[in-house]
C-alpha cells in the first residue's frame, strides 16, 4: 500500500503506473495539484481548460502547512517554493483610524508568543502569480497535457463501462476512469452530484489590488510609512487594520505592493476575478457605515495611487455546504471550491482545495484500478468533515475580525488575528490517507453512516461531532458576534 513519512521523498517513478486514467476539468490549486500528485503516484492525467491560458494574475493568499508537505516529494518545486516564500516576514496591527494596536514583529516571535514552534509555522501567505507561475513549471516538466479553450457543460458516467467523462461547448468528448470536477463554485459537475448550492448575497464584497511597487514612489511619506521590515528594509511587511465590520490588509515585499479591504456592497462589485473599478469608487465608499471614525488617511494614500485597471471588487456570495461531492457511481468528484467554497476569512480555501488533490491521489493509488469508486468514496469520508470545520472556522474568523475587541487585544495579541489550530496546519493527508483507508473503507462496507465513524482518528477538532449547517444561520451568529462552533476542541 505504501506510506510517507515527514523526511521521506517519494519523487515520480516511486510508485508503480496505476493504469488509472484520470481527466481533470480546472487549472486551478486544486486541479494543478491533483495533476502533479496523480503522475507522481502513477496515474495517467489530462487537464482541460475553459480559458485559453492560465490566469497567473492576482494578489495572495494563504497557505497552510498541511497543504505543503507534500513538496518534498517534488524537489524542484520546492526550491522555488522556498524561494518565493515569505519566510522572514514581519507583521504590525492598527485600527481601521491608525491607532497603531501591536508594534512590528517578525511572524516568528509572533508564533513564538502565541507558544508555537517559530520554525514550523502553520503557513504563510504567499503571491498568486508566483504560486501559479511555480506549479506551472513542473506542469511543464512532467509533460502534463492541458488542453486549453475547452469549456465544459455537463458531466456524466456509465456505470456499466465504468467510465465518466464530460461534455464541451464545442460538442467534443472526453473519458477516463475518474473525472476530477476541479472547476470553481457554479461547477456544471454539480448536477451530475447532487444538484447546484443556492447562492446567497452575503451583502459584502473585497477591494483587491496588486501593483509593482515603483508606483510607491509617488508619495514619499507614505512609502516611508510603508517600508518593509528588518534592519536593512528588505524583508516583506504585512500590516493589518481592524474596523467595525471591516478589515484591511497590506502586504510589501521587494516587487510588489498588495493591498485589500472587506467592505459593505455598493453596486459596483461582480463575482468575477477581471472585474475592476478606479480608485474614486473605493474612496468615494470607504467610510460609510464607520461613523464619525474614519479610515486611516494613508489607507487613502495607497488606494489613490493605485494604478487603473487593478483594484478588483469582487463580491462575496456564502454558499450552503454541498451536500455530495460525488456522482451516484463514484467516477466522478469535486474537489477544492467546486465542492467547498471558502470565506476570505478563513485562510483555509487554498490549503483545503490542495489538501483535497493529495487525499484524492494517494486514495486512486492505495486501491488501484479495479476500485476506483471505493476510492472515490473513502478520500470524501477523509474529507468531507474536516472541510466542513474548516468552512465554520471562517464564521468565526470573521467574528474576530470584525468585532476586535481592543482591551482583550493589549493583552492577548492573539485575538487580533485569524485562528489557525493544530488540528488544521498539523494534519498531513497524503500520511492520514495510507494510515487509515483500510479502516475507513471498512465504515463503507458495514454501512456505518459517515458522520458515526468513531474507527478512524479524525482530522477535526478532537471531541467535534458533526451537525448540518447553514450559511443563514451562520450569517446571523457573525452579525450577533455569538458564533457557535459545537462540541471539540477547535484550538
Amino acid at each position: 500500500m505504501g506510506s510517507v513519512h515527514d523526511n521521506d521523498c517519494k519523487p515520480v517513478g516511486s510508485y508503480p503506473p496505476s493504469g488509472i486514467d484520470v481527466l481533470i476539468v480546472g487549472t486551478g490549486l486544486a486541479g494543478l495539484t491533483a495533476s502533479i500528485e496523480c503522475v507522481r503516484k502513477g496515474h495517467n492525467v489530462r487537464i482541460l481548460e475553459r480559458h485559453d491560458d492560465i490566469n497567473t494574475a492576482g494578489d495572495m493568499y494563504f497557505m497552510g502547512h498541511s497543504a505543503t508537505k507534500f513538496f518534498r516529494h517534488w524537489p524542484e518545486l520546492s526550491k522555488e517554493y522556498h524561494l518565493i516564500s515569505m519566510n522572514n516576514a514581519w507583521i504590525e496591527t492598527f485600527k481601521h483610524d491608525g491607532e497603531r494596536m501591536i508594534t512590528p514583529l517578525k511572524v516568528s516571535d509572533r508564533l513564538r508568543q502565541a507558544g508555537m514552534d517559530p520554525n514550523t509555522p502553520p503557513g504563510a501567505f504567499q503571491m498568486r502569480p508566483l504560486i501559479y507561475r511555480m506549479y506551472l513549471n513542473e506542469v511543464q516538466r512532467q509533460g502534463i497535457k492541458i488542453q486549453f479553450g475547452q469549456r465544459v457543460i455537463d458531466y456524466y458516467e456509465d456505470q456499466q463501462r465504468q467510465k465518466a467523462g464530460v461534455v464541451t461547448e464545442k460538442g467534443e468528448r472526453f473519458e477516463a476512469d475518474v473525472v476530477i470536477a476541479a472547476d470553481g463554485v457554479g461547477s456544471k459537475c454539480q448536477k451530475l452530484v447532487g444538484g447546484k448550492v443556492k447562492a446567497m448575497s452575503s451583502g459584502r464584497a473585497m477591494w483587491r489590488a496588486a501593483f509593482p511597487i515603483h508606483h510607491l514612489d509617488k508619495n514619499p511619506d507614505l512609502k516611508e510609512f510603508l517600508k518593509m521590515g528588518g534592519q536593512s528594509r528588505n524583508e516583506p511587511m504585512v500590516r493589518t487594520w481592524l474596523g467595525p465590520g471591516t478589515y484591511a490588509m497590506v502586504l510589501v515585499r521587494k516587487e510588489t505592493c498588495v493591498w485589500l479591504m472587506n467592505h459593505d456592497v455598493t453596486g459596483s462589485e461582480e463575482e468575477n476575478w477581471t472585474h475592476t473599478v478606479e480608485s474614486d469608487d473605493v474612496l468615494n465608499n470607504m467610510d460609510k457605515g464607520l461613523g464619525s471614525s474614519s479610515w486611516d488617511p494613508r489607507i487613502k494614500e495607497l488606494v489613490k495611487l493605485t494604478p487603473s485597471n487593478t483594484i478588483v471588487n469582487f463580491e462575496l456570495f456564502w454558499r450552503d455546504p454541498q451536500p455530495s461531492w460525488t456522482s451516484p457511481g463514484d467516477r466522478v468528484v469535486l474537489i477544492g471550491d467546486a465542492a467547498h467554497s471558502f470565506l476570505p476569512a478563513s485562510g483555509n480555501g487554498a490549503t483545503q482545495a490542495i489538501e483535497d488533490a493529495v487525499s484524492l491521489a494517494t486514495c486512486l493509488q492505495i486501491a488501484g484500478k479495479q476500485n476506483v469508486p471505493e476510492a472515490v468514496r473513502t478520500h470524501v469520508r477523509f474529507r468531507y468533515i474536516r472541510c466542513s470545520c474548516a468552512q465554520k472556522m471562517g464564521f468565526s474568523n470573521a467574528e474576530l475580525l470584525q468585532h476586535t475587541d481592543w482591551e482583550k487585544v493589549k493583552v492577548n495579541p492573539k485575538l487580533a488575528q485569524p485562528k489557525l489550530p493544530r488540528w488544521i496546519w498539523k494534519h498531513d493527508p497524503e500520511q492520514y490517507a495510507y494510515d487509515n483507508y483500510d479502516k475507513m473503507v471498512d465504515t463503507i462496507r458495514k454501512g456505518i453512516p459517515f458522520d458515526q465513524v468513531d474507527s478512524v482518528p479524525p482530522n477535526y477538532p478532537p471531541g467535534y461531532k458533526y451537525k448540518p449547517w447553514n450559511i443563514e444561520d451562520m450569517l446571523k451568529d457573525v452579525e450577533k458576534a455569538t458564533v457557535d462552533m459545537g462540541s471539540g476542541n477547535w484550538d
